[in-house]
């Protein structure tokens, strides 16, 4: 997996958690810098510890599934590209005529912890198929985290300047992008 692609897959997998974080931006009653900067921060770690956790336990089982580790990861890439655009669409339908879900609340220990692990489950599964290509794990799962934490500083600024105008597209958007990797890792292996 190129550096390109291991971009693109992190911020794919950041758009969970850029869309939480942008609705935290625009329903918190207070969303300031300390607020900003603990979303980003447990955010990215989230996204860059559920990885690690799928890659080990993809490894465990590497040698009983090489023959079709390129399906598992298109697989798994597709299922959770497709889910991620399902449940776009899903919400933007809910979300017609409704306000904030949070709206008023303070972000508190819990609350945060919660929509970290909560946005960082497909990174656990991702983590597996990064082990089926057998990517550089440490580096890529410090990437993830950087662009997670990057990306969700600029998406609670943009919640509180633009609400919800982002939220679904985001979401849209990575799961095309994790659909797209899918793709491409089936048809690289299909071909070689």
């Amino acid at each position: 997996m190129g550096f390109g692609e291991l971009v693109f897959l992190a911020m794919a997998l950041a758009m969970d958690a850029f869309a939480v974080s942008v609705t935290n931006g625009m329903c918190l009653k207070k969303c300031g810098l300390k607020e900003t900067l603990s979303m980003a921060l447990t955010f990215g770690f989230f996204q860059a510890l559920m990885p690690l956790v799928g890659f080990g336990g993809g490894s465990f089982f590497y040698q009983q599934i090489k023959a079709v580790d390129h399906w598992i990861a298109f697989g798994l890439l597709t299922f959770l590209g497709i889910r991620m655009i399902m449940e776009a669409l899903e919400s933007r339908k809910q979300a017609e005529g409704e306000g904030c879900d949070i709206e008023g609340s303070r972000l508190t220990l819990k609350l945060l912890l919660v929509q970290g692990v909560a946005t960082s489950i497909d990174a656990l599964a991702v983590g597996i198929s990064l082990s089926v290509v057998q990517a550089n794990i440490l580096f890529a799962a410090l990437v993830i985290g950087l662009i997670t934490a990057l990306l969700c500083s600029v998406a609670s600024v943009v919640g509180r300047r633009f609400g919800t105008m982002l939220n679904d597209k985001a979401e849209i958007l990575g799961g095309i992008i994790l659909v797209g990797i899918g793709v491409r890792i089936l048809i690289s292996h299909l071909i070689a």
